[in-house]
């Protein structure tokens, strides 16, 4: 059975792992979602991990299973009164494709809720088609907007904006 709870700062080098095991490298090729070949640098750093767990505008969530080990996160950071950021949906590789990214979607949407977020958005890149398209399917839409890669590349990388609007059920 898998539980979602809110972080803790015990679980940051955990967590760092399963965020770079998900998204980088050759472990993340055993999934579905991964940015494996797109980027080869670090996804995260523990520091960033860190300083998001302890920022009060944050909800860090992470899944365990039976085993006890990390085997998904998200965070939702409150941008203002109304609005949040959704990032750091991850699952582990071995682990995609049976349910628990919705469930940590589902968890992060319900803790925004909370915290009075009527409307989530996030960035994906662009070149991401199928993960967008799977944020699609869950009522995110594509807002129109696009935001640079914060690093340059060849060819170069941007962010698709996507947001949804929340309801309070």
């Amino acid at each position: 059975m898998t539980s979602i709870i809110e972080a803790s700062l015990a679980d940051a080098a955990e967590i760092k792992l399963l965020i770079e095991s998900a998204y980088r490298g050759d472990s993340a090729r055993q999934g579905w979602n991964h940015e494996a070949d797109l980027l080869d640098d670090e996804r995260t750093s523990l520091e960033e991990i860190e300083r998001l767990i302890k920022d009060e505008k944050v909800s860090f969530q992470v899944a365990r299973g039976d085993a006890g080990a990390p085997t998904g996160c998200v965070a939702v950071t409150q941008l203002d009164a109304t609005c949040g950021y959704l990032g750091m949906l991850c699952v582990a590789p071995t682990m995609q494709s049976g349910g628990l990214g919705g469930m940590l979607l589902e968890a992060a949407e319900l803790a925004a809720l909370k915290r009075g977020i009527e409307t989530l958005e996030m960035t994906v890149i662009t070149q991401r088609s199928s993960l967008i398209s799977w944020y699609e399917r869950r009522g995110y839409e594509r807002t129109g907007e696009t935001r640079p890669f914060p690093v340059p590349r060849d060819p170069p990388l941007e962010f698709a904006v996507l947001a949804k609007r929340l309801a309070n059920t």
